[in-house]
């Protein structure tokens, strides 16, 4: 069993990081398993190389182990690089400059996480892509190239069993995902998180609820790419007295301020939940 603890280095760890930590090392004590420790830094725009040294140091204070050989994903574009040439080459992928308000203005439906791609781009051919526009899987036909049923995995305590993707409902609802940012060119997530856990042979995926749609769009990945599908875990989020989820967008509390304040492992678990 090999599972991952998998930070973007944003900003500090905050309560919501501890808890999901937390629950990615319990669970590989539970089935005598190991945790790597990946560093998802493919946003140029807001990831910061300082942020790493400080979320290794977190971690550390939890009182949490990994191999020392750790993977930072912006020191291998190279690979995520080849997996769109690959993709290129079976004719799934085409370049985009729309617009979010564009995007908005041609009609966009929404789906499960946001604004569903209408396709304005679709007929445009890879030899027209400029060096700043994002590239588009071609869900559509990527779906009609998979003749085999996509089905995981979930073993957490929301939607335990087996799930079986419907490519009707994956195309109605999140439609031709970014694989290549616009601007930056930088690997998107929905391409680097899944090439890396089959790199990794990541046997378990523990991650919040926010996650849990992306895994059908993971899975149609895994299959085209010939990847295999891990077991999932989707744990819940943990929120504030005002319900509020505890993120860096709603400006909770780092780490480091209950380490300073005394606090102990044994405190932070109790505050978040989580009795031994």
């Amino acid at each position: 069993m090999i599972t991952r603890f998998a930070p973007s280095p944003t900003g500090p760890l905050h309560l919501g990081h501890a808890f999901s930590a937390f629950q990615v090392w319990d669970l590989a004590q539970r089935l005598d398993g190991q945790v790597l420790l990946r560093i998802e830094d493919t946003d140029s725009t807001r990831c910061r190389s300082h942020h790493k040294d400080a979320i290794c140091d977190d971690l550390t204070w939890l009182g949490l182990t990994w191999p020392k050989s750790v993977r930072t994903q912006s020191q291998h574009y190279d690979d995520y690089a080849a997996i769109l040439d690959q993709l290129t080459e079976c004719g799934l992928l085409y370049p985009c400059d729309c617009t979010r308000r564009q995007i908005k203005d041609a009609g966009a439906t929404t789906g499960w996480d946001g604004l569903v791609y209408p396709g304005t781009c679709r007929t445009k051919p890879m030899s027209q892509a400029a060096p700043t526009d994002a590239l588009r899987l071609n869900l559509s036909k990527a779906l009609d190239s998979i003749k085999t049923p996509m089905t995981f995995t979930e073993i957490g305590p929301i939607h335990p069993g087996k799930h079986v993707v419907d490519p009707e409902q994956v195309l109605k609802n999140i439609g031709d995902p970014i694989l290549r940012r616009k601007e930056t060119g930088d690997p998107a997530y929905h391409l680097a998180s899944p090439h890396d856990d089959a790199l990794q042979s990541v046997t378990h995926v523990v991650r919040g609820m926010d996650l849990w749609r992306a895994t059908y769009l993971h899975v149609v990945l895994q299959t085209l790419m010939g990847w295999p599908t891990p077991t999932y875990f989707h744990h819940d989020l943990i929120r504030d007295e005002s319900g509020q989820r505890l993120a860096k967008i709603s400006n909770s509390e780092a780490l480091s301020v209950y380490r300073n304040a005394g606090h102990n492992v044994a405190d932070l678990r109790a505050l978040i939940g989580l009795h031994d």
